[in-house]
Order: C-alpha cells, then structure tokens, then sequence
C-alpha cells in the first residue's frame, strides 16, 4: 500500500520573477511552483493517497528558529514594500562576523534582509513567508501520520528547507522543515536525519550541532566545488554533548551512482548503528544527472538503488522534499525512489 502523500498548494504563493546567482539576473527562478506540481501528477497517477495537511502553531518551531527571524519572514516583506522597496525582495548587504561584536541588527526595513539572508539567490515576495510556514505544516503533517502509527510519509514541501539554520536562511530555504519534524520526533526517541541532497544541509546541521539525540549525516557534493561552499567537511562533527552525532559523506564533482550509493549505503550504517527510534530524509533529487544545478551524475536507478537503501533501515520514516530542478524528470525520479523505499519494507 503506498504510503501517505501530504499536499498543499500555498507553496504557489512564494514565485518570485527573479533571483540573482553568482552575480547574473536568472528568470524563471529554478525553485518554482512547477516543481512540486510535476511530483504531485506523478505520484497521484501512480496510485498514492493524498492528503492535506493540518494547521500546526507556531511553538513546533521552537528549538530551531530564532522567534526573531521568524517574525522578520513574517512582517519584513510588508515593513520592505512600505520603506519603498521593490516588490522583489533581495538583500544587497550582509552581516558579516568580521563587523565589531558580530555586527548589529539594523532597523531600517531594507537593511534587516541582509542580517537574516546568506545570499542573494533566495527572493521574497509577498506569498514567501505562507509558503514556507505551509511546508512546516506538511512536515508536522507526515509526523502526525507516523505518530499515529503509519510506517512513512512524505510531506511535498516547498520551498526547501535544509539551509535554513537557526538564525539565518538562504539557499532557496526560508524554514528547515526537516529539523522542525526531527525536532517533534524527539518526543519519541532518537531521530537519524538523512541528507541526500546535491548540497549540504547547513541550517539542518547548525539546529542540531550539539544535540547527542539526533544523528545528522549528508551526503552532498564537496563544499569546495558547490554551495554552501563554507560548510559541509568531514572534520564537521558536532560539539559539546554532540560531538559525534554530525556526519558529512562529501563527494568529488562527476560522482556517479557507484560512489554515491557508497555514500549513502555508509549513511544508512551511521544510522543503523545509532539506533534512532524514528527517521527523517531530506529527499533532494539534484544529485541527479540531468539536473541543472548539481555536479553529480546519478541516474534514476540510482535513486531507486537509495531509495530501497533507505527502505531497509525499517524506521518509522518522514520524508520530506528539498532539491531538484528538472523538471521534465522529477516524477520519475521520486517515483523511483519512493516505489524502492516501499518495496524494501516488504
């Protein structure tokens, strides 16, 4: 029986005309609405049950943002369009730890983007922040499922979320998804977080830096070829009562699906050997070799091949959506790797 699919369409309301990547105006933006309309064809015309999610409150983000800069996503696009900004929202100055005591946070409207914003490739717009609180919702959502007993679900978050860390979001990420259904997991034992993502879960890491109860491993390609560049070595372990629980697999530019199931295949022995009483993946397609934006060359079987890995860890799963920009050939992949994930549970 195919497993739960939570949908909502709010994430439509987050489709900025624009962004500026290194340095170039792109238009469409790669992280658009199409994105999870293909997924959700795909999978509704395979057969899998889908369901809406629930309104959650606020305090499910405890833990894992700061209240400040959830309100600043809440209010701050309003408080920019009256202080005269433009109806895209991109920040053009940036805190940086070098500035006396770490900088300050400013209180002019068009210069708070730049303290909360890592980069200039996430734009807000007015629907930003409902579509980013939405996907918490869906995640919250596929807890509630497993909770109540189902083996996995899948919550069909948009925009991603696992740059998004605690004070701080960028990378496409407004709100880390993931770390919020890792963080209501707790509840149940300890939580293992997969990271299969092209890029490496930064804000995910940061959450849960010195959490002992949460193992966090990532498999990405090596930050010094690819964003987030200035996060995801091996040598990233965790800290204090943490130290241990942050695992990061990095991989060379051109890894095909041999290396990258060696990677995930280790990932999954992290997990396995730490036992946590529940799992969450952060589902990232972009590692795909026929994505636009990733440096790794796996195929659909591939994927297949990680989805049954992921499968045979035999855990009560949530699994949520980051990355993955092909249009024309995401269905197929999360197809693949959904239909392996289920056939490994038996």
């Amino acid at each position: 029986m195919p497993f739960p699919v939570i949908v909502d369409d709010t994430h439509e309301g987050h489709d900025p005309p624009y962004e500026l990547n290194a340095g170039r105006m792109v238009a469409p933006v790669p992280e658009r609405p199409e994105r999870i309309e293909v997924i959700a064809d795909a999978l509704v015309a395979a057969g899998f049950p889908t369901h809406p999610c629930a309104t959650h409150d606020d305090d499910v983000l405890d833990g894992v943002h700061d209240a400040h800069m959830v309100a600043f996503l809440r209010d701050g696009y309003a408080a920019w369009r009256a202080a005269g900004g433009p109806e895209v929202m991109i920040a053009d100055t940036f805190r940086s730890p070098a500035w006396a005591a770490g900088g300050r946070r400013p209180r002019s409207p068009l210069g708070a983007l730049g303290w909360y914003c890592t980069d200039t490739a996430t734009p807000l717009v007015a629907g930003s922040y409902a579509a980013a609180r939405a996907a918490v919702d869906l995640a919250c959502t596929a807890v509630d499922h497993v909770l109540d007993g189902a083996p996995a679900a899948y919550a069909l978050t948009r925009p991603p979320g696992h740059h998004a860390g605690p004070g701080y979001f960028g990378g496409f990420c407004l709100l880390n998804h993931a770390a919020t259904a890792a963080q209501r997991l707790r509840a149940a034992g300890p939580v293992a977080i997969v990271d299969i993502d092209v890029h490496h879960g930064n804000g995910t890491q940061d959450v849960f830096w010195h959490a002992p109860d949460v193992l966090y491993t990532s498999v990405h390609t090596d930050p010094d070829h690819q964003y987030p560049y200035f996060s995801g070595a091996t040598d990233e372990l965790g800290g204090g009562a943490g130290h241990g629980t942050t695992r990061n697999l990095p991989l060379a530019p051109g890894t095909g699906d041999e290396g990258f199931l060696h990677a995930v295949a280790i990932a999954c022995e992290l997990t396995t050997a730490f036992d946590p009483a529940t799992v969450v993946v952060s589902l990232g397609l972009d590692a795909a070799d026929v994505d636009p934006l990733g440096q790794l060359e796996v195929t659909a079987e591939g994927f297949a091949r990680a989805g049954a890995l992921l499968g045979a860890l035999d855990r009560p799963t949530v699994v949520v959506q980051e990355g993955g920009y092909a249009l024309a050939d995401l269905g197929a992949l999360t197809l693949a790797t959904l239909r392996a994930f289920e056939d490994a549970r038996g």
